[in-house]
């Protein structure tokens, strides 16, 4: 198939792989992008799949507490300056508090309830923040945890809500210490909570790019399964949060911080303003093609 500039930008965002490379993996793969991402990392061209960490989209992630529930969520804006604008922010305090009590099940649901159980529906309350801002406002996402009373919440919000973290630990009250794990991931981006939560299959295809990594480095066969092995570990400290150093104490474990303290971690959600959201698209596939001919 025919190999696209936008199909190339995708993969240098995911990869952080050169240009030739990318459109050499994609023509040795017919388009494929997972396919692509897979055979850079096995010619070790790429270190890791990535998500594309270009922050297209603006607005701001907040978070809102009542009592044992908490939500982190975000709102979408096209202008940096609108999250400044004091509209912005009343509309941001207003959504908080509504999906912290009225806990939808989803944004979908979230735009049909009344605002705060009564008037006008959310998606109504919305649409007149716009009429008054001029800029196209959207509710993206958020999500609701609980706690006991004998759990804390631990949030964060980093450069004013351009990334928002929020975590539940269980056995402890102690709200510092989750929010310094909360600024940990805020820092450290990892996907699970422990190497528990990452699903088999995830885990055996990163043991097959791993393998045929080595192999393609020229290790001899026999030692290439322990190498793979030592090489998953590293992987589970990139991706697991208690697997990870803590950044305020890098010769600790997460997991052996937390529970120096009597406590664990149960959930968290990591939230950065505008992730996988792209706009100009157009513009952006215009700057490869540039690139390409040179």
């Amino acid at each position: 198939m025919a190999i696209t500039a936008k199909m190339v930008k995708e993969l240098r965002e995911k990869t952080g792989a050169g240009m030739m490379d990318c459109k050499k993996a994609l023509q040795e793969t017919d388009g494929d992008i997972e396919k692509a991402i897979d055979y850079l990392r096995e010619k070790g061209i790429a270190k890791a799949a990535k998500k594309a960490n270009r922050i297209a989209a603006e607005g701001s992630t907040a978070i809102a507490v009542d009592g044992n529930t908490a939500v982190l969520f975000e709102v979408n804006c096209e202008t940096d300056f609108v999250t400044k604008n004091d509209q912005f922010k009343q509309l941001l305090n207003e959504l908080g508090e509504h999906l912290v009590k009225q806990k939808p099940a989803d944004v979908e649901e979230a735009l049909q309830q009344k605002l705060h159980g009564d008037g006008d529906t959310v998606e109504t309350f919305i649409n007149g923040a716009i009429a008054k801002i001029g800029e196209k406002i959207s509710l993206r996402r958020f999500q609701i945890f609980e706690k006991s009373d004998q759990d804390a919440f631990g949030a964060y919000l980093h450069m004013g809500g351009r990334i928002g973290v929020l975590t539940v630990l269980e056995g402890t009250n102690d709200e510092e210490l989750g929010k310094d794990i909360a600024m940990h991931i805020a820092a450290s981006n990892p996907r699970y909570v422990s190497r528990d939560d990452v699903k088999e299959e995830e885990v055996n295809h990163e043991r097959e790019i791993l393998k045929q990594q080595a192999l393609n480095e020229g290790k001899p066969e026999k030692i290439v399964e322990k190498m793979v092995e030592g090489r998953l570990n590293k992987f589970f400290e990139e991706i697991c949060l208690l697997e990870q150093s803590f950044v305020k104490d890098p010769d600790q474990k997460v997991k052996k911080y937390v529970e120096s303290k009597g406590a664990s971690v149960k959930a968290f959600a990591r939230y950065e303003v505008g992730e996988g959201m792209e706009k100009r698209e157009e513009n952006f596939a215009e700057e490869v093609m540039n690139q390409m001919k040179k």
